[in-house]
């Protein structure tokens, strides 16, 4: 049977909420939602009155944290309590309490949750209109780009906080680590590796008083997001370096001591010392994703056949791209740019791949 829109849950994390959150409440039931469930993430005993009041709606619950722990932290909360008192909903929609999400959009998810499909709904605003403001304008296109770069899906807004999924979800979604925003940008990544569809839909965009409400810290939880999208990132290209370091000191060792004295050529020497190093290098560099830049703990041996297959092909598109761009004429003096062009661009897609097949986690 399809679910019925009202048989969502809406949570709302909250900290330090004015009448606002109250009057939006109320608005959500009058349009047809039946639970509501705000986590009070450490609030202020001036706020305890609001909560009071949210506690006597019909259909509302009201958590409680003695002390702030952090979105994330809230969330999960939510998700822990939902899990185990409401076992007939459909699904949960989570809110911000800033007023940024509509209640017409709230139901719109709820709507799209009545498909009953395994996805990750984003309420997703339009960032160029005229009254966003300009750091949120600049910060989102910016998170959105560096994803997409990433991994493999471009989000218009990654940092929404109105989304959506089944019940069945709640397992998934407690299992991703985060306390703070970067949460947030945990399940996107999670989901992206789990494959997981994430499934937009355009909501209005609400800027209250110029975000004022909001506990956003622009620096401290921006460097929160940021560790989180580019920490596997990163990691990788440690693991690329020190991969390098082997293989070059294996050639090394290979062409100056093991085969010095054998009496062959130079150019067999230099190609055997090639050889062996990578076949050094790049089981190293395989060890290396797999336990520090991924942390995959999965069928190794599916995951080392199908790296083996990346690095042919990786060599392969190498060598056919600057092949290519010297038959469309590209000068021989400028053989090493065109290959370290390629060769950028081909990094970038190996860590995409990686992420997304060789290293992709269980689906969700």
């Amino acid at each position: 049977m399809t679910p019925n829109p009202s048989s969502a849950v809406i949570l709302i994390p909250s900290l330090e909420p004015d009448h606002r959150l109250p009057d939006y409440a109320a608005a959500l039931i009058a349009r047809g939602f039946t639970r509501l469930v705000v986590v009070d993430d450490g609030s202020s005993q001036a706020c305890q009155p609001i909560f009071g009041q949210l506690s006597d709606m019909p259909g509302v619950t009201v958590l409680h944290h003695d002390v702030n722990h952090g979105k994330g932290v809230a969330l999960k909360t939510g998700y822990a309590w939902i899990r185990d008192h409401l076992p007939d909903i459909s699904g949960v929609i989570t809110a911000d309490a800033d007023g940024q999400h509509t209640v017409e959009d709230c139901w719109r998810l709820a709507e799209a949750l009545s498909e009953n499909k395994r996805a990750l709904y984003l309420g997703s605003r339009d960032f160029n209109q005229p009254h966003v403001p300009a750091r949120s304008r600049f910060g989102n296109k910016t998170t959105s780009m560096v994803f997409w770069a990433l991994y493999g899906q471009y989000l218009q807004d990654t940092q929404t906080g109105l989304r959506a999924f089944r019940r069945e979800e709640l397992p998934f979604m407690l299992n991703i680590a985060g306390e703070r925003y970067e949460y947030e940008m945990n399940v996107l990544i999670a989901c992206a590796r789990a494959g997981m569809p994430m499934l937009p839909l355009t909501i209005e965009t609400v800027y209250e008083n110029n975000n004022e409400g909001s506990h956003f810290h622009p620096v401290r939880d921006s460097i929160r997001i940021y560790r989180v999208i580019l920490g596997s990132f990163i990691r990788f290209m440690g693991a690329s370096l020190a991969s390098f370091l082997i293989d070059q000191g294996a050639f090394a060792v290979m062409e100056h001591l093991v085969l010095a004295n054998v009496g062959w050529t130079l150019n067999v020497i230099q190609l055997v010392s090639t050889v062996t190093a990578r076949l050094i290098s790049a089981p190293c560099n395989f060890l290396m994703n797999r336990s520090l830049v991924f942390r995959f703990k999965q069928d190794t041996r599916s995951a080392a056949l199908k790296y083996a297959a990346l690095c042919a092909a990786l060599l392969l598109l190498s060598w056919l791209g600057v092949a290519l761009l010297s038959l469309l004429g590209m000068p021989k003096a400028l053989d090493n740019l065109s290959k370290l062009i390629i060769d950028t661009v081909l990094y970038f897609l190996s860590y995409r791949v990686q992420n997304r097949w060789i290293f992709q986690e269980a689906k969700a």
